[in-house]
């Protein structure tokens, strides 16, 4: 079914870099989250009404704010693929992100209300009628909430989308919360124990568990959350596999949405080599990459006095204190300015995530091992974070 409708309705669907078909997946996710999740709605609001569930009416209304929540992913999935504009010269690809906040505190929201409800209805129970349509229209709904969380995690997963795998995870939720409205309507149909409150409860419980956890997922991107790994080394091998590159640092990488990610490194190159044909090798790297990793790098050039013994002297001397100071991740940009009596040792210094000290302490620390292992070397250092 999920093959027959991908084939149907996206074009291209194996070009998952490209805004279209992601807009085209979004589409198609959030139309069939649309439809399936209200026609559930319909049906378990009724059903809740008829034979007085509190936890079956519940459950209803969270399919509601599920349709609801579909349609705020498909409009974030429109937004997200519209052009770059005047004030919006990166896109507007973290839309996407955005849409699916709004679908994970929608979640939460409705996790708190249906927990003080649950609360009440527990606090003065109701009596609860069973019937065998009840039992088909949850059996039916489990059934068709197992198939939308399928749908949209393997959606979501294949054009890596947090919107889409948080809608999943929702619909997931609602296969746990409408099981346990069964399970406890069959216990009470056996032992004659009210149990619709206290069902209701777990399922609240559950759903504001889940919805905390979406949140931070989905605010994650929006904040600037560090960059994935394996493409971070992807684009640090393809740079560092150019023979004219000696080093890179200062590696930044900023994401604008899904597919929209831009970058910028430096690069120690050879300074007695030939600037224009140093720079003709970074253009065909900036094209690689892009190629490759479909990322917008710009690289910026940094000449190396490869040939001076000074220079190798105080890197020397760097890499001892990088081994015995671990708050200093490493460094670059090294030079030397040297004179009759001392001897300046200017570099950037990149302090560790998990650094202790503050970047001036840093500093000086650096600053006065350089002076106990030479006593003419005086350290002219800047401090550098890591970005990726």
């Amino acid at each position: 079914m999920k093959n027959f409708i991908i084939r149907k309705f996206v074009k291209n669907p194996e070009d998952i870099k490209s805004s279209e078909t992601r807009e085209s997946y979004g589409s198609v996710a959030g139309i069939v989250g649309i439809v399936s999740n209200v026609i559930l709605c319909v049906f378990k609001i009724l059903t809740g009404l008829i034979f007085s569930s509190i936890s079956i009416l519940a459950d209803g209304i969270n399919n509601l704010a599920d349709a609801s929540g579909s349609l705020i992913t498909l409009i974030g999935f429109k937004l997200a693929g519209k052009k770059p504009d005047k004030d919006h010269p990166y896109g507007h690809g973290r839309m996407e992100y955005l849409s699916g906040l709004v679908v994970s505190v929608m979640v939460l929201a409705i996790g708190v209300s249906l927990l003080k409800t649950s609360i009440e209805k527990t606090i003065h129970p109701e009596p609860l009628e069973f019937s065998i349509i009840t039992i088909v229209v949850l059996v039916v709904a489990i059934a068709i909430k197992l198939w939308q969380a399928s749908f949209n995690v393997s959606i979501g997963k294949k054009i890596e989308s947090d919107a889409l795998l948080a809608t999943g995870a929702d619909s997931r939720n609602d296969v746990i919360s409408t099981g346990a409205v069964l399970l406890s309507i069959i216990i009470g149909k056996i032992t004659g124990i009210n149990l619709d409150g206290p069902a209701g409860i777990l399922v609240a419980a559950f759903i504001i568990w889940s919805g905390i956890g979406l949140v931070k997922e989905t605010v994650a991107p929006i904040l600037g959350e560090a960059p994935d790994e394996d493409l971070v080394k992807d684009i640090e091998n393809l740079v560092c596999s150019d023979e004219n590159i000696l080093g890179i640092h200062d590696f930044i990488l900023h994401d604008y949405g899904p597919g929209r990610l831009f970058a910028s490194l430096h690069a120690e190159v050879d300074g007695a080599k030939d600037v224009f044909e140093i720079h003709d090798a970074i253009d065909n790297i900036e094209s690689r990459v892009l190629d490759e990793c479909k990322v917008l790098l710009t690289i910026h050039m940094d000449p190396v006095d490869v040939n001076n013994p000074l220079v190798s002297m105080a890197k020397d001397l760097l890499q001892q204190i990088q081994h015995e100071v671990p708050e200093m991740w490493n460094f670059h940009d090294v030079r030397v300015v040297s004179g009759p009596t001392h001897i300046n040792i200017v570099c950037d210094i990149v302090a560790d995530y998990k650094c202790k000290y503050s970047d001036i302490e840093l500093k000086n620390l650096v600053c006065e091992k350089l002076k106990e292992k030479n006593s003419k070397c005086i350290g002219v250092i800047t401090v550098d974070h890591r970005y990726a």
